[in-house]
């Protein structure tokens, strides 16, 4: 692997049910040499998923953190809310090549898995792959353009409707 420098700063977070597989997941990474940011939580006591998948969102899109991982019992609650702010492209993978290909083909930041789902082996695996695997550009540029034009209007409809709104209460 490349020296740590060359290597992309990693947003980590996870709720109760992927606090483990966090943990299992921060300590491959900085033995690899990575640097990491935790978000939390810190304990496998019960927390609400939403606030960890937007604080790891936020970072990266934001650029603080070139990539996120997130993890939850599915994955699923996590990849749902990364992916609502804008930038994300948030991917589940529960498996070594939806990991690859999320990275090659959609040029995923954010990574989520499903701590109840994978074991720890595995887990491993797909983080490795999804950062070892770089996009592909070409054809699929095209499509991220898309995915950023749909970011875009998302972002710009809000201030249309409350103009339209206020036109209609005055």
């Amino acid at each position: 692997m490349a020296d740590s420098a060359q290597k992309p700063r990693i947003a980590i977070g996870a709720d109760h049910a992927g606090f483990h597989a966090k943990e299992n997941i921060k300590k491959f990474l900085e033995q690899s040499g990575y640097e990491v940011d935790d978000v939390g939580t810190w304990s496998e006591e019960s927390v609400d998923y939403p606030d960890y998948a937007r604080a790891v969102a936020v970072r990266v899109a934001g650029g603080q953190d070139q990539l996120g991982i997130l993890a939850c019992g599915t994955g699923i609650g996590m990849s749902i809310t990364a992916n609502k702010i804008p930038g994300i492209r948030a991917a589940l993978a529960h498996d070594a090549m939806t990991a690859r290909l999320a990275r090659e083909h959609n040029d995923a930041n954010v990574l989520t898995l499903g701590g109840r789902v994978v074991d720890d082996a595995r887990a491993i695996e797909i983080v490795r792959d999804f950062l070892s695997t770089k996009f592909a550009g070409g054809r699929h540029q095209r499509r991220i353009d898309e995915i950023a034009a749909l970011d875009k209007e998302r972002a710009q409809k809000p201030r249309a409707s409350r103009r339209r709104n206020a036109r209609r209460s005055g």
